[in-house]
């Protein structure tokens, strides 16, 4: 697990799926609401011209030299829910996110965030 004392190192290292096969470069961490412990990144990914940030889950991810490899494959990182480099994640779609990772989407009690970036 990445802890938030580390967030700021990994900026720019690659983001490779299980198999080692380079996704992108790690943008930027969003911490969950309830217990700020990191539990997505976005991830540029695209043409130099066309780039996006997808999101992929923290969970499962090992830290290397220069890397962070996640849990999922390239292919289904590459077809989560994306934003512009220079974009906001909307409340509105965060729940999007989750389901694409058929993980459990926990807004707090009054409709506040799961994630805030860091």
């Amino acid at each position: 697990m990445i802890h938030s004392a580390d967030v700021r190192e990994w900026r720019d290292h690659d983001v490779v799926d299980p198999k080692g096969r380079r996704i992108g470069s790690l943008e930027a961490i969003y911490v969950d609401t309830v217990t700020d412990q990191p539990a997505m990144a976005t991830v540029r990914t695209g043409l130099p011209t066309r780039h996006r940030l997808v999101f992929v889950p923290l969970d499962e991810a090992i830290l290397g030299p220069g890397y962070v490899k996640v849990a999922h494959s390239k292919g289904l990182v590459k077809k989560a829910p994306a934003i512009g480099t220079d974009d906001i994640l909307p409340a509105e779609r965060e729940e999007a996110i989750f389901r694409h990772y058929d993980l459990t989407y926990r807004p707090g009690a009054g409709g506040e965030r799961q994630l805030a970036r860091r």
